[in-house]
């Protein structure tokens, strides 16, 4: 008998913030172990980890599919701040209090990758209330290379069947059908045993049947191995600010958001129609790239009759002969020499133009700006440019710290500039340059080891002085940096030594609390806790 094959389709990593507790690598090499081809991402809202994820996965061997399980407005425009509620008010009316449902998509094509992330822009700029929500505007105008499905019980469909509203399910679901196209919209299923699931199955049966819908099964994937639901229930009262032993803590009603098995799969859809088999059909369909090689720099614009090599190397003679009005050095001019020939071989001539550009514009302007700092100190022609403001000669820098032509690697100038007018300097190249062009970065919070350890004995219910005695038996952190709680029994690590006291604490034959939080926290540690905008990253 053949072997069953199923793509996982509805999966939150750890880019699900305080929900998912998958963490990617541990995710891939459990999935090859089930002898997985292919898997999604989608996480909630946000498509932070698509790269990762598709990175990740490109190196297990795995095709990645890149999705969302994006919030939708309850059939308002996404600028509408109002709640809706469709029954009697109840818990269950709509999920997010009336402020959002769910829908799962996944994109077919690269272009359609790119829609998903216009439309998550979208939601998170215009349409933000509590979460991220798209509407059916935006899904209109984004629907092209798309799949999507009628979602999991916080769907529009699912929400509306269980509150007896059939009609409107079936209204719902024909909308939906007609903006992504009859061949691009499914009905999903899910099965963890809960009745919000269970009770509404007769109804989504007989909607799919009447709108001639195909069934695709998946599974609400929120953590790896099924033994992890235990951590992940503690990251969930770490997310609501609860312990677990509170009665009325958000929680999972099972043990069975892993990463169920092909044959786990079928055993419970194969009674379905082509709910496991679909699965495989649209991992089939779905292939997006991400382009790693490209250059996404603004072009540099140049007096008539240049490009902008030739006007880089104009700019780095003038800038020569500035910084050094008596005569430029035989040893300044052989290293210029170099590096222009290696900047220029790589393809960076504009990169220097524009960073030169706004740094000088911003001196001129009274802007102060940090005289150099990182590798990029190390280039002289930086400091023609007047990119630095520090002569690498005399201080024995290096370039091939920063421009190394045997690494090919975008180069990276760290420019300080005075905080209280770096705003200026944005919105000067954001003007110049185009909005399309200019972006700041993302941050995320991850929760190490002694965050963990504290966390695991709060959401525990323990006293205050758990966490600390087992922080406090930590090693002290060297460069910012600690033994992981995961290598405290690995006798390869090279501080295993320095955790001794650490290993005593929790190994107390007496009080065995302390054993158990570090259990706890070994669950928490490395997850994402939060995301924000860099300090100062453009």
């Amino acid at each position: 008998m053949a072997t069953k094959e199923f793509t996982h389709l509805h999966v939150h990593t750890e880019y699900s913030m305080l929900d998912g507790a998958a963490r990617l690598g541990d995710l891939f090499t459990y999935a090859k172990e089930l002898g997985m081809k292919s898997m999604a991402t989608s996480d909630h809202g946000f498509l932070f980890g698509a790269f990762d994820f598709w990175r990740q996965a490109k190196a297990h061997d795995i095709k990645p599919i890149i999705g969302v399980e994006a919030y939708l407005t309850p059939g308002t425009h996404r600028t509408d701040r109002s709640r809706v509620r469709w029954g009697d008010g109840s818990r269950d009316d709509v999920s997010g209090g009336g402020a959002y449902t769910h829908m799962t998509m996944w994109a077919e094509t690269t272009e359609g990758m790119h829609n998903l992330f216009r439309a998550s822009s979208i939601a998170s700029l215009e349409g933000q209330l509590y979460k991220p929500r798209m509407d059916r505007e935006v899904l209109q105008t984004y629907s092209k290379g798309l799949i999507a499905t009628t979602g999991c019980p916080s769907g529009e469909v699912q929400t509306r069947l269980r509150l007896g509203q059939f009609d409107e399910a079936v209204q719902a679901a024909s909308e939906f059908r007609d903006i992504f196209g009859k061949d691009n919209f499914y009905c999903e299923v899910m099965d963890h045993g809960l009745d919000i699931e269970r009770n509404v199955q007769e109804d989504l049966h007989r909607l799919a049947k009447k709108l001639n819908l195909p069934f695709v099964a998946t599974n609400d994937l929120h953590y790896t191995r099924q033994e992890d639901h235990t951590a992940h229930a503690a990251l969930l009262c770490v997310q609501s600010g609860s312990t677990l032993t509170d009665p009325k803590r958000f929680k999972f009603d099972a043990d069975n958001f892993y990463l169920r098995s092909a044959e786990e799969m079928y055993a419970l859809f194969g009674d379905i129609p082509g709910a496991c088999e679909n699965t495989l059909e649209i991992a089939e369909r779905c292939n997006v790239e991400f382009n790693t090689k490209a250059n996404y720099m603004p072009n540099f614009p140049v007096p008539e009759g240049e490009n902008e090599e030739s006007w880089f190397v104009k700019e780095v003679e003038k800038g020569l002969h500035y910084r050094f009005p008596q005569g430029v050095p035989d040893t300044v001019r052989k290293q210029a020499e170099y590096e222009v020939g290696v900047i220029t071989s790589m393809g960076f001539p504009g990169y220097f133009l524009v960073v030169a550009d706004f740094i000088n514009w911003a001196k001129r302007n009274g802007i102060r700006v940090g005289p150099g700092r990182g590798s990029g100190a190390g280039s002289m022609v930086a400091y023609a440019m007047r990119i630095t403001d520090l002569n690498p000669l005399d201080h024995d820098l290096i370039f091939e710290r920063f421009l190394n032509p045997d690494r090919v690697s975008m180069p990276d100038f760290d420019v300080d500039f005075d905080d209280r007018r770096r705003g200026e300097v944005i919105d000067y190249v954001t003007e110049k340059y185009g909005e399309e062009k200019v972006a700041q970065i993302v941050t995320f919070g991850t929760i190490k080891a002694k965050q963990a350890l504290k966390d695991a004995s709060r959401v525990m219910d323990q006293p205050y002085s758990v966490g600390e005695r087992l922080t406090k038996a930590m090693p002290p952190d060297v460069m910012g940096k600690n033994i992981a709680l995961a290598n405290v029994y690995n006798e390869e690590d090279k501080r295993y030594a320095e955790a001794a006291d650490l290993r005593a604490l929790i190994e107390d034959p007496v009080d065995k609390i302390y054993g158990q939080v570090f259990e706890t926290a070994k669950g928490l540690e490395g997850l994402k806790r939060q995301w924000g905008v860099h300090a100062a990253g453009v």
